[in-house]
């Protein structure tokens, strides 16, 4: 268990549709299922990953939008979910007014992390942030106070234009706001072994960041494209699926990432 030492991490891509949440729920269930208790902080005002664990919106009392502003702390806003050591701070539709509501605040791109440094996130082992999907006020927040990123790329042809713009940005935050901010990883998601393109972009991706790419390979699945109607995580609602099997595996890689760098 990491204990004070917690792990945050950024889950972030500013191009829609890569699986961005569904990889921020996916991993935070397979984490607590082995026993990490984990937070995920629900930064997308479209509040999918709020939905995608069952959160309804009219019990969102206290969500990432008071966390921002500083009128709730991690404790008061965190919502426990059915997964047991998992739980959430959710999202509203409030969260896009955020950004004009601090634009004139000298600590505007370190509200999350100020949030973040109370005594109540120190319970959980990894704080796993969902980021909206563009590069803002509220990405630049999540990305000031992780200590690293975890890029979801769709296995697609525009992929690695995106992802360059998406590092420019973490180089940036890197040299001006958060020194320590590192590249946790990149998740290819949507992977279709039947397409001759998906499997070129997944040798292009590994031949430009190397070690960077996990091996896990995220599967086109519809087992996981169903599981937030119903309000669950791709785990908890077809275990057995190869989507579901795939999260296990990148949660596995993730850990063992983060032992050799406690161990480094």
């Amino acid at each position: 268990m990491l204990g004070k030492r917690n792990r945050i991490i950024t889950v972030a891509n500013q191009k829609g549709g890569v699986g961005k949440t569904t990889t921020a729920i996916n991993l935070a269930t397979a984490l607590a299922a082995i026993g990490e208790r984990v937070l995920i902080i629900d930064l997308d005002p479209q509040g999918n990953a709020s939905t995608g664990l069952g959160i309804d919106r009219q019990d969102r009392v206290l969500s990432s939008y008071h966390l921002m502003l500083g009128e709730a702390g991690i404790g008061q806003s965190a919502m426990e979910t059915d997964v047991p050591n998992l739980s959430i701070i959710p999202s509203t539709m409030d969260l896009l007014g955020v950004e004009m509501e601090i634009s004139d605040q000298k600590d505007r791109v370190f509200r999350l992390k100020q949030a973040i440094a109370s005594s109540d996130a120190n319970i959980y082992d990894y704080i796993l942030v969902d980021c909206p999907p563009s590069l803002n006020l509220l990405t630049i927040n999540a990305m000031a106070a992780a200590h690293s990123v975890l890029v979801p790329l769709q296995c697609e042809f525009f992929a690695l234009e995106g992802l360059s713009q998406l590092l420019e940005t973490v180089g940036q935050v890197r040299s001006t706001l958060n020194p320590n901010l590192d590249i946790q990883g990149i998740v290819m998601t949507m992977y279709d072994s039947r397409n001759n393109l998906a499997q070129q972009v997944v040798e292009d991706v590994r031949s430009y960041l190397g070690d960077k790419v996990y091996r896990t390979l995220i599967p086109r699945n519809v087992r996981v494209s169903e599981a937030p109607s119903y309000g669950k995580p791709a785990i908890l609602y077809d275990l057995r699926c190869s989507g579901s099997q795939a999260y296990l595996k990148l949660a596995s890689e993730v850990i063992q990432r983060e032992r050799g760098r406690q161990a480094a």
